[in-house]
């Protein structure tokens, strides 16, 4: 081996070592749901974070249950950033996933939210009690949710806190732009009454005046006395579309719209492009409630 081969030798190692290591420094982070991946990739900007989403798209937190790959991954996480508002997954499974990675540390997206708690009312005056754990459906929450992962990063990763603080503030003023677009929107619709077969709107609800009519309470499906109810209110309130989220059951939905004559909308509560996926939810709840 010459010298220009040597050099040329030495030079190829130095590069593969150097990315070597920067794939090993690579920042893994989990998160329960894929909003909240969304977030965490905002405040990041363009600095490489890996992201480990434990309900993966089209799961139900309901039901969903972790793989084999997801507990062996857990295990090498830093951080994990839960929602802490009661959603049936992290219930089940927090725990574990603690267990799994106990050098990881834990931080709560729902700390410093007003929580929608206590009495509820559904169809037919029934009252739910309980907790709401939904709480990023609100641009409002969101922004709460945004500061504490923010924190969270910043304690796993102080090395890059001039990214996070820099990032946050942006995608912060782009959720308060969204909330503004949705309050106009929605300030000129002339009902304010809808329909939806699992709840998962309710703090979207409260924040810009609308009130959520549950077809689900406490994970039940309706019974027929239920059902006939339901068709009642639509025609007391000229209600035509009935909403659904695309993780649940939809027959009884679709079962109310063709016997009020109306249609079926899926509204996302868990899709990934945040802003642009509420948008498209106020767009549908604008046409079928103005």
């Amino acid at each position: 081996m010459n010298k220009y081969q040597y050099i040329l030798f030495l030079l190829g190692a130095i590069l593969f070592l150097s990315c070597s290591a920067s794939h090993t420094d690579t920042t893994l982070v989990a998160v329960t749901i894929l909003p909240q991946q969304e977030f965490v990739e905002q405040i990041a900007g363009e600095f490489p974070i890996e992201i480990m989403v434990m309900i993966p798209p089209g799961a139900s937190p309901a039901t969903y249950e972790l793989s084999p790959d997801q507990m062996r991954r857990i295990s090498k996480a830093r951080a994990y950033f839960k929602l802490g508002s009661g959603l049936p997954f992290e219930n089940v499974w927090l725990e574990k996933i603690e267990s799994l990675s106990p050098d990881m540390k834990v931080f709560d997206c729902s700390e410093g939210i007003e929580m929608i708690s206590g009495t509820e009312h559904h169809h037919e005056g029934q009252e739910h009690h309980g907790q709401d754990p939904h709480i990023w459906c609100s641009p409002l929450n969101a922004k709460i949710m945004v500061d504490n992962i923010t924190r969270g990063l910043i304690a796993v990763d102080p090395e890059h806190i001039k990214v996070y603080e820099k990032n946050a503030p942006i995608y912060k003023n782009k959720l308060d732009q969204l909330d503004l677009e949705i309050k106009n929107k929605l300030a000129i619709v002339s009902k304010r009454d809808f329909i939806i077969f699992h709840p998962s709107w309710s703090y979207y609800a409260r924040d810009y005046g609308l009130n959520q009519v549950a077809m689900e309470v406490e994970g039940k499906e309706p019974h027929a006395h239920d059902l006939k109810k339901l068709i009642e209110i639509s025609h007391e309130k000229n209600i035509k579309t009935i909403f659904a989220s695309p993780q649940f059951n939809t027959e009884s939905a679709e079962m109310i719209a063709f016997e009020i004559g109306g249609t079926v909308e899926y509204i996302n509560p868990l899709a990934k492009s945040y802003i642009s996926n509420l948008e498209l939810v106020t767009g549908k709840l604008f046409k079928a409630l103005r």
